[in-house]
């Protein structure tokens, strides 16, 4: 690939924010002519706008469908949806359009460095965790290493540092992928595939087709899972490298060529030698913290990956080990009266929720928010079984009501009439109520927060609170 000479370039960076404010200074330092576009014009947007100016670099606040004339290069957020006015002036003129991560990628050997492997995870729920998973285990391999792209350290920051990483594990959204024409990977995985941000990829065939980006150029495995067949067409699709293996992974015993569950034991039958006849242990369900059955398959993804690298078996077991996941991820708050309360917040639709459900068994579910569109017959006819009550809050609480009422009419339904932030704190009280000792109280809601919280974090904050005020009061 040519090395771009960024002296004079000039390129319109699209929108200020987490990806946009880093871009910006960074190709402000290479010598570009740089122009930022926002459409917002608030205080905070001012306040940025203020500080990346005194560097030189111009900023249009409120216009960002106007293409600046003579741009050669948009470097956009990963947000901005491609049917823009922006982006279409881009195409009508011949100027391309990359984003945060296609910048990274085609920095990462810039002045003479090193270029760091790449191993690369998405799909529609699980990457934050299977990153987190595979950068423990990389480190415990003692390597240098980092979780990016998605999540901690900013990719750019990951490729331009002063002291070069070994390798990168990198968390990467539909989005992010849309906008990385060149990225090539050493090795990839496609976690799932469930439908998820339509409304920006236009249908599912267009989502699916984005995150089988991830796949392009592999160099030695596509990592897919054998519990999902379209992760694994997406594997057939891409256009890798002479060598590069396709490796599944499973919650079953593993074939040759996939990694999987054997008597409670993380097995390995793809890297080793006659893989026909021998499988290798990594580690124990009981090193996964926490063991439930989704997160077992996010373990197995990272190990996969690890192992593609040539990564230890005794590294992944301790690097599993040394895993502490992020809160609101089926994250246990206590025990009261012999019921876990269990808070996994982060479980914003149905595919994450059927997940989560899963685990545990019998469950009083505290669900609802905004649905994005999501209907629930699917999500709850799966899970009627293992529902001992549930307790419905927010906006959107009808679409699952009357799913219940469809496919789990004997399941007992309380359903708080309220989007008020204090709902959460009746929403526990009412499930414990339902709950018998042995019980879990699971918070996934399978809907976005914003109807009620800022975000996710919040609302799982105020489901902890209101555990913990509850077993206050039984003490």
């Amino acid at each position: 690939m040519t090395e771009v000479t960024w002296t004079g370039k000039r390129v319109t960076v699209a929108g200020l924010g987490v990806s946009g404010i880093p871009a910006a200074r960074v190709l402000r330092g290479l010598g570009a002519h740089v122009t930022v576009v926002n459409d917002g014009d608030d205080e905070r947007s001012r306040a940025q706008a203020a500080e990346l100016e005194a560097l030189g670099v111009t900023v249009r606040l409120g216009d960002g469908a106007t293409l600046p004339e003579g741009t050669e290069l948009i470097v956009t957020a990963p947000g901005w949806k491609p049917d823009k006015p922006l982006f279409l002036a881009a195409a009508e003129a011949g100027v391309e359009i990359w984003g945060d991560v296609e910048l990274a990628w085609r920095l990462r050997g810039h002045g003479g460095r090193k270029p760091a492997p790449w191993l690369a995870v998405t799909g529609t729920n699980g990457k934050t965790t299977t990153v987190r998973m595979l950068a423990s285990i990389l480190q415990a391999a003692g390597l240098r290493t980092a979780a990016v792209g998605n999540i901690g350290v900013s990719l750019l920051d990951a490729v331009l540092g002063d002291e070069p990483y070994d390798v990168l594990a990198v968390e990467l959204s539909s989005y992010q992928l849309h906008w990385a024409p060149s990225l090539r990977a050493h090795s990839a995985a496609v976690l799932n595939l469930a439908p998820d941000h339509l409304d920006w990829h236009g249908s599912m065939e267009a989502y699916a087709a984005d995150k089988g980006r991830i796949y392009q150029g592999n160099q030695v495995a596509c990592v897919y899972n054998a519990a999902d067949p379209a992760t694994e067409d997406l594997v057939r699709e891409a256009d890798v490298e002479e060598g590069c293996r396709a490796i599944g992974f499973t919650l079953g015993p593993p074939a040759p060529s996939q990694l999987g569950v054997v008597d409670g034991i993380l097995v390995d039958r793809a890297f080793v030698t006659n893989r026909q006849k021998n499988a290798q242990e990594l580690a124990e369900v009981a090193d996964v913290n926490p063991p439930a059955p989704h997160n077992v398959a996010n373990a197995l993804a990272a190990a996969a990956l690890a192992r593609a690298y040539g990564v230890e078996p005794a590294a992944v077991r301790d690097g599993l080990r040394a895993f502490r996941p992020d809160a609101h991820r089926i994250e246990h708050v206590a025990d009261v009266a012999g019921v876990a309360y269990v808070d996994d917040s982060k479980a914003t639709n149905t595919h994450a929720t059927e997940a989560s459900l899963a685990a545990y068994d019998p469950i009083v579910w505290i669900a609802g928010g905004l649905a994005k569109g999501a209907t629930f017959d699917e999500l709850v006819e799966k899970s009627a079984k293992r529902l001992r009550g549930a307790v419905l809050i927010g906006a959107d609480r009808a679409l699952i009501r009357e799913a219940l009422a469809r496919h789990a009419p004997e399941v007992p339904v309380v359903d708080l009439d309220r989007t008020d932030t204090g709902a959460m704190s009746a929403a526990v009280r009412e499930a414990a109520r339902l709950a018998r000792p042995g019980d879990t109280v699971l918070l996934a809601p399978a809907c976005a927060s914003m109807d009620m919280y800022t975000n996710y974090n919040k609302r799982g904050e105020a489901f902890a609170d209101a555990v913990r005020e509850l077993a206050a009061e039984r003490d």
